[in-house]
């Protein structure tokens, strides 16, 4: 069970509703109004899910994060780059919930218009995420 919501104000219901978060004991939920009924689901479920669709998606585009890591840090050395390379194959999702996510980027985040959809089972149905511009590559 967790004990923070790593996306809080970032994760909405199907009707586009912003979830609540709340505390019952020590462990952190999201809650979904439903017609009056609280719906209390557990915060670890959603983050779990939404942190397994990033690191897919990381994988996946491993080389462009690794150069635009690169390029945001001014470094184009074989060290730096095999160093990044290191750390995005040692990625640990439960280090990442236990870290958990700063307001600020949180807040950030939903500047830029990133937005999970969750349904009443606390399923990820949606994430609209903020891209780059093809020419940035």
């Amino acid at each position: 069970m967790a004990n923070k919501a790593l996306f809080q104000e970032l994760i909405y219901d199907e009707a586009g509703n912003l979830v609540e978060t709340a505390v019952v004991g020590q462990e952190m939920f999201y809650v979904i109004d439903d017609a009056g009924f609280k719906r209390h689901i557990d915060a670890d479920q959603v983050d779990r899910q939404v942190l397994s669709i990033f690191l897919e998606q990381l994988e996946a585009n491993k080389d462009i994060a690794v150069e635009q890591a690169l390029r945001m840090m001014g470094k184009d050395d074989l060290f730096t780059k095999a160093a990044l390379d290191a750390q995005l194959d040692n990625i640990d999702m439960d280090q990442i919930i236990a870290q958990g996510i700063p307001a600020q980027a949180r807040h950030m985040m939903g500047m830029m218009g990133f937005r999970i959809t969750i349904n009443f089972h606390g399923e990820v149905i949606n994430m609209d995420q903020p891209t780059l511009p093809d020419d940035e590559f």
